[in-house]
């Protein structure tokens, strides 16, 4: 590879060879997030095919965000970060912009997932490595390349674990410390966001503390660079749905599974349901909103859960909505098996509760605030399989 160039332009090296793919039969190796596609994962496939491209085994490595184009409107934390990385949106490779792919003429690196899953499942053979700190779901090969899984506050301070000796070794670029500074402000943003500043005693671990130490020496305060208002900037913007639709607020930070017959769409919501329902103007409207969503996914399960801060408070709430009887099950087991785990208890009263034989939903408010989706999705996947 020449001297490594500037995130922007990377970036445009790798949208013309992906482009060039169309007429030549060459291996392709991708670079992906999980298709939440929240801030942590946009910018950890980002950084980490920046260093794999320039550093060993100095191979193009084509960073994919795992959302459609437009999607990118649902994030200005995302373009935020960017721009203090001095890129835009407008630079970054989408699904939309994928040609047709030969999968047997693909390799893909997974970051903050471990399992493909959603439009590119039919890519899962052809995983080769991963870095990620979420459960081992066993489908990458233990024989990988790459294969660190490890529990953190934010997959990228894996990464940047993983990537530290190749980065120092990147000094041949006539403004390596220009770049530098785009990439650890790029890299730095998720770490502070997933970890409140570092302040999230549940979620920060010394990868954490160690990724950002690190950063932030090659952020000097003549770049402008306040760990504080950095932090304060992108919760803001991420933490803002006030212009956002029920659907958009539904889909924009969105996982899905399909496994034992059970179809489970997630979606986390930086928001309580006291809020949603008073922005959708009533309970009625609120559930009219949750199960369209569930209708137009054709889930079995609708899930939403809720983060916020309330008088300097945290906390979360669970919400799930059966809309078939084999989502009816699931939910029923997973409410026996995790009530007290979770520590869940009626939210307003039971005001949003439903009880029929092919509709069910609870509403909770949740006691063990440190189980993110992180750790619910599993629990609610292990009740799929136990329904039966």
């Amino acid at each position: 590879m020449p001297a490594r160039a500037s995130l922007s332009a990377f970036l445009a090296t790798a949208r013309s060879a992906l482009a060039a793919s169309a007429s030549k039969k060459q291996t392709l190796t991708f670079v992906v997030g999980n298709e939440s596609a929240d801030l942590d994962s946009l910018c950890s496939a980002l950084l980490f095919a920046y260093l794999r491209t320039y550093g060993s085994p100095q191979t193009l490595h084509i960073p994919l965000c795992h959302l459609p184009r437009d999607d990118l409107t649902l994030r200005p934390e995302f373009t935020e970060v960017l721009r203090r990385a001095a890129t835009s949106p407008d630079d970054v490779i989408t699904l939309d912009d994928l040609p047709e792919l030969d999968a047997t003429n693909t390799q893909w690196l997974l970051v903050d997932h471990n399992c493909l899953t959603g439009h590119l499942e039919l890519f899962n053979k052809q995983v080769v490595g991963c870095v990620d700190h979420h459960t081992d779901e066993g489908k990458v090969p233990q024989e990988s390349e790459v294969r660190l899984i490890e529990k953190s506050g934010s997959c990228m301070s894996l990464v940047v674990t993983h990537c530290r000796e190749a980065w120092e070794k990147l000094k041949d670029a006539d403004k390596a410390t220009e770049i530098d500074a785009q990439l650890a402000h790029l890299a730095v943003g998720p770490i502070l966001i997933d970890t409140q500043k570092l302040g999230d005693k549940n979620k920060t671990t010394s990868f954490d503390e160690d990724a950002v130490q690190y950063l932030e020496t090659k952020l000097p305060s003549a770049t402008g660079y306040d760990r504080t208002n950095f932090f304060s900037d992108v919760a803001k913007l991420k933490g803002d749905i006030s212009p956002l639709s029920m659907r958009d607020i539904l889909r924009k930070d969105y996982k899905e599974w399909d496994d034992s017959g059970v179809k489970l769409g997630t979606s986390s919501v930086p928001a309580h349901f006291g809020y949603l329902t008073e922005k959708a103007g009533s309970s009625d409207a609120l559930l009219d909103g949750i199960k369209r969503w569930g209708t137009e996914k054709d889930l079995d399960l609708v899930t939403v859960l809720t983060a916020f801060t309330n008088e300097a408070s945290f906390h979360r709430e669970l919400l799930l909505f059966a809309r078939t009887e084999k989502g009816v099950a699931t939910a029923k087991a997973f409410e026996k098996d995790y009530t007290e785990k979770l520590q869940l208890s009626p939210w307003s009263s039971g005001k949003l509760d439903l009880d029929e034989q092919s509709q069910w939903l609870r509403c909770w408010t949740q006691g063990r605030v440190e189980n993110s989706r992180k750790q619910v999705a599993p629990m609610l996947r292990e009740a799929m399989k136990a329904k039966i």
